[in-house]
């Protein structure tokens, strides 16, 4: 075993490959259908497939017709009272009057991942308008705009849910100079449990998801408030297991025997 640069105990060869075969999905017990977005032509296509392999007794995780139906911003809209002021319009109109409402604000691209493209915005930000404009495509594009929350400063958390059960948490602190706090943009990790007000937003949430036949699901909270519903490809199995000991990963497939 060896020891990477993050302190991870790593065997040496970590994977071995067998020979490739084509096997049909239908001789598998479970299939788990993980892809970053952009949720495109070829994901949409990917699910239908699933969907196939489903109804041949295939448990698909997560479920395809939710994956397509989950978009990661607008999928928590259904718990709105959970979250900031929020709102979604490609109106140029209707954004800078929410911007001037609330005062400082945050941009979010509706396909977006891992924090590319979420703009902070103030409603003294010069030229304000033609930022509008360029995040909407002209008005032709919906972006979500949610009022900001400083309390992101102090992190916004990570809690991973399995099968609607809050497993673990990571909370995530932005880099000096930047309000987003995701590990792809820079973010620091910390080992985090959960607050009485988080245990509630998951007590809500949690079995919707399990309804909807989403399995592996990773929601993030800013200072008590519902932010995102991840269930595309939701990280923060690695920070938690290295972070607070526990093995998330084995809790996860457990769940599923």
């Amino acid at each position: 075993m060896e020891a990477d640069a993050a302190g991870w105990k790593v065997p040496e060869p970590w994977f071995q490959l067998g020979e490739a075969r084509l096997v049909p999905l239908d001789r598998f017990r479970w299939v788990w259908m993980r892809k970053d977005p952009p949720v495109d032509e070829a994901y949409l296509y990917a699910t239908h497939l699933l969907e196939l392999a489903e109804r041949r007794g295939v448990r698909v995780l997560n479920r395809p017709s939710s994956l397509r139906a989950w978009n990661e911003k607008l999928g928590s809209l259904r718990f709105s009272h959970l979250m900031a002021p929020s709102l979604v319009s490609s109106r140029v109109e209707q954004l800078a009057a929410f911007t001037a409402e609330h005062g400082e604000v945050v941009l979010k691209p509706l396909g977006g991942r891992a924090g590319q493209g979420v703009v902070f915005a103030a409603a003294a930000t010069p030229g304000l308008r033609a930022l509008l404009e360029l995040v909407t495509a002209q008005q032709q594009l919906p972006v979500m705009v949610q009022a900001f929350l400083p309390g992101v400063r102090a992190g916004d958390k990570r809690i991973l849910l399995v099968d609607g059960e809050p497993l673990g948490a990571v909370n995530r602190v932005p880099a000096g100079g930047e309000f987003r706090s995701n590990l792809a943009v820079g973010g620091s990790p910390q080992a985090s449990g959960l607050s009485e007000v988080e245990r509630n937003i998951c007590a809500e949430i949690g079995p919707v998801l399990r309804a909807e036949g989403l399995f592996f699901v990773g929601i993030d909270v800013i200072d008590g408030r519902l932010s995102e519903i991840n269930v595309t490809s939701p990280t923060g199995v690695r920070e938690v297991e290295r972070l607070g000991g526990q093995p998330l990963a084995d809790q996860t497939i457990e769940r599923l025997t």
